[in-house]
């Protein structure tokens, strides 16, 4: 009696992609938060949306031709609804896209501590929050329309550009421009998440409030990928509908 061969998740290819997607997801806490919490005051919320952006585009460029570069467990959510990734690896992309947002957030952290008198609140440490704890004291109800619609915008950007019939090399661009435009739109009422991984990261090295806001962060932008998919999945395939019915003609 042979033994079925069952391939292991962490060998050769796999590990580095798994790998891939936890240091994309560190470099874009890294920089992004970085940039918020170290030199906010100075770039201001252009600046910081831009951090985010620009560093996803370089991501793209870097780790894309390895793991997709996904590092953000909504795309990777909306990756395996539109049929592009396969459940155990979407599982294992969000996990580590997690674990390289909380190294991401605690070395900022790390690095903020160096300076005298430094807390860790919504201003100094970009955590993401609603009501009270909103930038502009947004109610729960306006920071879920906005993680779930600015996050449909990002995701359904991501699988548009990175379709197969996409012109090929440009996806980077328009994926960082539009995380770009949500996080100048989505900053003043959440300091903007846009991606689970992102608010988990900080609000478990503050805790408190943070952690218990943190539901919203996770759930809106899953709901906005679920979204994003659905919408790709219909006009992907009223193109196709149409084009079988072109060549039939």
């Amino acid at each position: 009696m042979s033994i079925p061969y069952v391939s292991n998740p962490l060998s050769g290819g796999n590990f580095m992609k798994y790998a891939a997607e936890l240091f994309g997801t560190f470099v874009l806490v890294f920089a992004g938060l970085g940039t918020a919490v170290l030199a906010g005051s100075k770039v201001g919320l252009v600046g910081i949306s831009f951090a985010f952006g620009l560093t996803l585009v370089a991501m793209a460029y870097a780790i894309g031709p390895i793991s997709g570069c996904h590092i953000n467990p909504a795309v990777t959510l909306a990756m395996l609804l539109s049929k592009r990734i396969k459940a155990g690896q979407a599982a294992g992309y969000m996990v580590v896209q997690v674990i390289g947002a909380i190294i991401g957030a605690a070395v900022v952290l790390a690095i903020a501590k160096g300076a005298q008198g430094f807390v860790a609140s919504p201003d100094t440490f970009g955590i993401n929050g609603y009501g009270e704890h909103s930038p502009g004291h947004y109610s729960l109800l306006a920071a879920f329309l906005t993680e779930a619609l600015f996050t449909l915008l990002l995701v359904i950007t991501v699988l548009g550009a990175t379709d197969e019939r996409a012109p090929a090399g440009f996806a980077g661009l328009p994926i960082g421009l539009a995380l770009t435009v949500t996080n100048l739109a989505a900053i003043p009422v959440t300091n903007a998440s846009i991606n689970p991984a992102r608010s988990i990261g900080p609000a478990v090295l503050v805790g408190g409030w943070a952690v218990q806001q943190l539901w919203l962060f996770i759930v809106a932008p899953l709901v906005g990928g679920v979204i994003a998919a659905g919408i790709y999945m219909v006009f992907k395939g009223s193109a196709e509908t149409g084009k079988a019915r072109g060549a039939g003609a």
